[in-house]
């Protein structure tokens, strides 16, 4: 259950970050820091979901979500949803951009970390 209330707590912040970082800057930060934070979200869902799982399991799980959704930007699929609503527009994004891939990655070995020196300060 404190994994839980962790990675949920930690979900809310990584949430609260991104809107930080779109509100104070723009460009290049904002969307490949974006990028990033969105694997790290997506690894706190990960570990909200399945709290036993490990690091390099999440890390990846998360990892992987975050570049199927990024080839399938290659389908019309969501920018036509994305057309519709808001709320997909912002997990499903409408173009593919290749360096998101690399942002991804960055996020998941920055989740990785984080969720590893967790673990290892709850252990002892």
């Amino acid at each position: 259950m404190r994994t839980r209330l962790v990675a949920a707590a930690a979900a809310v912040v990584v949430v609260g970050v991104g809107l930080g970082l779109r509100a104070v800057t723009t460009g290049s930060v904002a969307k490949y820091g974006g990028d990033a934070l969105y694997t790290v979200l997506l690894l706190t869902l990960v570990v909200l979901a399945a709290p036993r799982t490990t690091p390099l399991r999440a890390a990846g799980g998360a990892l992987a979500v975050s570049c199927t959704v990024e080839f399938l930007q290659l389908s019309p699929v969501p920018a036509e949803v994305s057309q519709h609503s808001t709320v997909a527009r912002l997990v499903l994004g409408s173009t593919f951009n290749p360096p998101d891939l690399l942002w991804y990655a960055v996020g998941a070995a920055a989740g990785w970390l984080v969720h590893t020196a967790v673990r290892s300060l709850r252990s002892r």
